[in-house]
């Protein structure tokens, strides 16, 4: 089959080859003239024979708006639409709707897999009318892993988008759990081999995963994750997942904090911790310490003699 493929970074680029090596025909464009196949998208559409279908792998926003504008001024009514990126659910509808008027299909396909989708393969969720996904089907079977699992027809137009919204916010708190477990197991007198318990987790346990896997990957090049720095981006996704959760009504406390765990993963200096340790010293007379943990005594400890300020004394 012939696809076009629009944005050939680290997954673009590695899925374009995927579908290569499965036999099938991709044009390639890309900012970057190095590794693209045509000079623009106009040449991109005119390489392709009638009816097209190309696959947007460009950045979720602006950049996939942007796209899907030019390509609707370019395309033809029969010619299909996938949307490979991060978007957000809500823009595939009005994208469809969009492309819908000029005869245009369009199909949202979340796609996971990272840098090892291209020797392991990629899971997809899709979403969109049954013909179209039908008529992608080659694609699909080349992009996926091997065997039955890894590919969805989730629902209509915005549910494959939806579904890895929902895998990303399980993946915030799968990795915010393993995260937590190592701070601690670090901080232990007891346990001295964390590397090794983290690896003997892999084999017999209820946690092993692939994630479980990079983990230990991580720590065979950095024991003690000694040369990262604790700032962790966040994709913009998990934010999505906390407010459809606020919008369906459905507690997502453990996602929703691991999201937390971001945002304070790039604060230096905690603004908000200021203040609870200013309350701590107030009530309890903890010591305050802008660089340094405090081992004060406070009025929670035994042996603390602290006196409440004026007024609050009984």
């Amino acid at each position: 089959m012939q696809i076009g493929m629009i944005g050939l970074g680290k997954m673009g680029g590695n899925m374009a080859e995927r579908l290569r090596r499965a036999g099938h025909d991709v044009v390639g464009y890309d900012r970057d003239p190095a590794v693209s196949d045509v000079g623009g998208l106009k040449e991109l559409v005119e390489r392709l024979e009638k009816p097209r279908a190309i696959w947007v792998m460009v950045p979720a926003g602006e950049a996939t708006q942007s796209t899907i504008d030019d390509l609707g001024e370019l395309l033809d009514a029969g010619d299909l639409v996938v949307d490979g990126g991060n978007s957000h659910y809500v823009d595939d509808q009005k994208h469809a709707a969009e492309l819908a008027e000029k005869g245009i299909g369009f199909v949202d396909c979340g796609v996971s897999g990272g840098v090892w989708g291209l020797q392991y393969g990629y899971a997809l969720m899709c979403g969109g009318d049954q013909a179209s996904v039908d008529r992608l089907m080659p694609i699909f079977e080349a992009l996926k892993p091997e065997g039955e699992d890894g590919f969805v027809h989730a629902g209509e137009v915005g549910a494959g988008h939806f579904a890895k919204m929902v895998h990303n916010g399980i993946e915030y708190g799968m990795m915010q759990a393993f995260a937590e477990g190592w701070e601690l197991l670090e901080a232990s007198d007891v346990v001295k081999d964390v590397k090794g318990s983290f690896s003997s987790w892999r084999t017999g346990t209820v946690i092993r995963s692939w994630l479980l896997d990079l983990m230990v990957r991580a720590l065979d090049d950095d024991e003690h994750l000694e040369r990262l720095r604790g700032y962790a981006q966040d994709s913009g996704e998990g934010r999505w997942t906390v407010q459809a959760a606020v919008d369906h009504g459905v507690p997502l406390p453990v996602i929703t904090a691991a999201l937390y765990a971001r945002f304070a993963s790039r604060q230096d200096d905690s603004p908000a911790m200021k203040v609870v340790a200013a309350l701590r010293n107030q009530f309890g007379g903890h010591a305050i310490s802008s660089t340094e943990g405090s081992t004060g005594k406070g009025a929670d400890a035994p042996g603390a003699d602290v006196t409440p300020p004026p007024g609050l004394q009984r």
